[in-house]
């Protein structure tokens, strides 16, 4: 017989819940912080079935990884350097497994003990669709990072591969854009539905940016995570720091095997889900960071025309193709 949300009521939801945090965190409405000179950051971000996530292609433990790793990469976007912990308000329908909110929590239990920080408490209700809000909080080091302080001149740089979570998401949907690319290298296939499935929040990069600093160079770079996309990310440094950019469309950051058209170039800068760091640096640094970064690349630099981003090649825009956004590809599951 199937355990459900409904079967189980409040009190025992939260006393199962209770064995994911430390012995007593979730016993009152409130948690305590301990004292920290250090700055405290904080993001929330949403998942909702059917939008962020789907049964078809993503499993409870999942969905828990994901929702951590979202908020953590806006952190690492930030110059967060540790991670006090998360709260988590869980919606779902009374019908809901107990089994699916279990296998939820070790996701995101999986994912704290691999990049820090601790369930602090939250909230659940029901309601007609499963939906996690996540806020993490953490504490900025040396360097803030915000999207306006990009500057003329500055390298355009990026952690890693972008497009990957996309293929991921069309593979496991069995995506009929896929037909006829059987030949896809089957490594390349893994790396993108582990990309898609379990995202990396890129403290690891921030950490190797702030041990690469010049000591001749001031505290000051611009960085945002891609989330919604690479060209997304490289448009709010431009728009926020009102100023322009040049992107080289052999600096695309592609994975091995990454196939070559129209297409593959619109999902590495427009596929979302990669939550990889975009970064406006001064040469100098961004040169030492590149050396030291496993998979970072340079794909352009920051000019100042205000808002333009265009092809160093051919100074023509870049623009996104007329193809399904992320989000409104899950909406189709």
């Amino acid at each position: 017989m199937t355990v459900t949300l409904a079967g189980l009521g409040e009190a025992e939801l939260l006393r199962r819940l209770a064995r994911f945090a430390p012995p007593g965190q979730l016993a009152d409405d409130t948690c305590t912080l301990a004292a920290d000179t250090r700055q405290l950051l904080v993001n929330t971000d949403v998942l909702v079935d059917g939008i962020h996530f789907s049964d078809r292609t993503t499993s409870p433990a999942d969905v828990g990884w994901r929702a951590v790793a979202t908020n953590l990469s806006d952190l690492a976007a930030s110059g967060a350097v540790a991670v006090d912990g998360i709260t988590v308000a869980l919606v779902a329908p009374g019908s809901t497994p107990w089994s699916w909110v279990e296998d939820l929590y070790r996701g995101i239990s999986e994912a704290l003990n691999c990049y820090g920080g601790i369930l602090l408490g939250g909230d659940c209700s029901a309601g007609t669709e499963k939906l996690i809000s996540v806020t993490a909080l953490g504490r900025l080091g040396p360097l803030r990072l915000h999207r306006g302080d990009a500057c003329p001149g500055d390298w355009l740089v990026t952690s890693g591969h972008h497009g990957l979570s996309r293929l991921g998401l069309a593979l496991l949907q069995g995506d009929p854009t896929l037909n006829g690319t059987s030949a896809l290298m089957e490594a390349l296939q893994h790396q993108a539905i582990s990309q898609h499935r379990r995202p990396r929040p890129r403290l690891d990069a921030l950490t190797t940016l702030i041990e690469n600093k010049p000591e001749n160079l001031p505290w000051r770079a611009a960085g945002t995570d891609s989330s919604d996309g690479l060209l997304a990310a490289v448009q709010a440094l431009c728009n926020s720091s009102d100023c322009g950019a040049q992107l080289t469309h052999d600096w695309l950051p592609r994975a091995e095997g990454w196939p070559a058209g129209e297409l593959w170039d619109q999902w590495c800068l427009n596929g979302g889900e990669d939550f990889e760091l975009v970064l406006s640096l001064p040469a100098l640094w961004a040169q030492r960071w590149l050396e030291h970064q496993p998979d970072s690349r340079r794909i352009g630099c920051i000019t100042a025309g205000s808002n333009q981003i265009v092809w160093s090649e051919t100074r023509r825009p870049v623009t996104a193709a007329e193809f399904d956004h992320f989000g409104s590809a899950l909406n189709e599951t």
